[in-house]
């Protein structure tokens, strides 16, 4: 089978797994996995009053000097990447990606878990952003302009800024460091380009570098947004690193929460399906006695007997041979 024909499976189910029962859809299995992980969801609930809470305090006001100044000059320009938009493209994007998925394979397990791990990638990383712009308080290129849009430069006795612009400028330019764009980019993207190498098999050791393609993509995604920053005077590179660093690590540590690593034989589907998917073949093993003892016979092999071939379908589902 083709690399192109190993992708295109990626959206499509196995017909056997489902036709022996081991179909798990929202219907069948998603009262319990919700109610499994009840409590995650309630995490996820307290994680937004945090970042709300966060957003709303004010961040420290760092001295700013007036030598400081030299590099905080830079023009005030409007985002190239509007705030609105970075929940779509880092957060809704993602989910329709693993809906299409979800359609095609019916597994409500991969579902589940690729959501639930997005959104604890994103709201931890935005968390960890917004707690630390708070506590850093670093000044934006373009504070000089937020501080004195008249161009009119005020210090008091010890040489700090006395400024005299807009509150919501002037609170917005110290929370420079690190980039909150760039971090809940690398978080929902990072966690997007994982979970396309899982599925795809990227690192299956056979070579076929195109699947890396579709692997970086999101990443270039996230990078460009970083690059922005910097372009529109809102962030030094520093607080680009800073803000991608930290989502991409966050991202890593939530996949690997729900799914093995993309390098894994197993690396296509979350640890749940495969715990279910070992306790349904338990529960339909059937003993025999035989002259030497028992003999375990299940239903899938009688499967394969009747109809003349010799291969597993629970394993072509366990090893990825769709």
């Amino acid at each position: 089978m083709g690399w192109k024909d190993k992708i295109k499976t990626v959206f499509q189910g196995n017909r056997n797994e489902i036709e022996l029962g081991c179909g798990h859809t929202i219907k069948s299995h998603g009262a319990s996995v919700a109610r499994i992980h009840m409590h995650d969801w309630i995490i996820l609930l307290l994680l937004v009053v945090i970042e709300i809470v966060l957003y709303i305090i004010g961040p420290f006001h760092r001295f700013v000097g007036k030598d400081m100044m030299t590099d905080l000059k830079y023009p005030m320009k409007d985002n190239t990447v509007p705030v609105w938009s970075v929940p779509l493209y880092a957060i809704i994007l993602p989910i329709i990606i693993f809906v299409l998925i979800y359609l095609r394979r019916r597994d409500v397990y991969d579902l589940h878990h690729s959501i639930l791990g997005l959104l604890f990638a994103i709201l931890i990383t935005a968390v960890l952003t917004d707690a630390i712009k708070n506590a850093v308080g670093r000044p934006r290129p373009d504070f000089f302009w937020r501080c004195f849009p008249d161009g009119k430069d005020v210090y008091d006795q010890w040489g700090d800024v006395i400024c005299h612009g807009k509150e919501s400028d002037i609170k917005e330019g110290h929370k420079s460091f690190p980039s909150g764009h760039t971090s809940w980019s690398f978080a929902g993207l990072g966690f997007l380009s994982l979970y396309l190498a899982g599925k795809i098999k990227a690192f299956d050791r056979r070579g076929h570098v195109a699947k890396l393609c579709i692997v970086i993509l999101p990443l270039l995604m996230a990078c460009l947004v970083g690059v922005s920053r910097v372009d529109d005077y809102w962030h030094h590179w520093q607080d680009v690193f800073a803000g991608g660093l930290i989502g991409l690590v966050v991202a890593t540590l939530c996949y690997l929460q729900f799914f093995p690593a993309p390098y894994h034989t197993e690396g296509w589907g979350p640890y749940a399906y495969f715990r279910a998917l070992e306790e349904f073949r338990s529960s339909t093993q059937h003993v025999h006695p035989t002259n030497g003892g028992l003999e375990v016979e299940r239903p899938e092999v009688q499967l394969n007997q009747r109809s003349g071939t010799n291969s597993n379908p629970f394993e072509d589902v366990e090893y990825g041979r769709m």
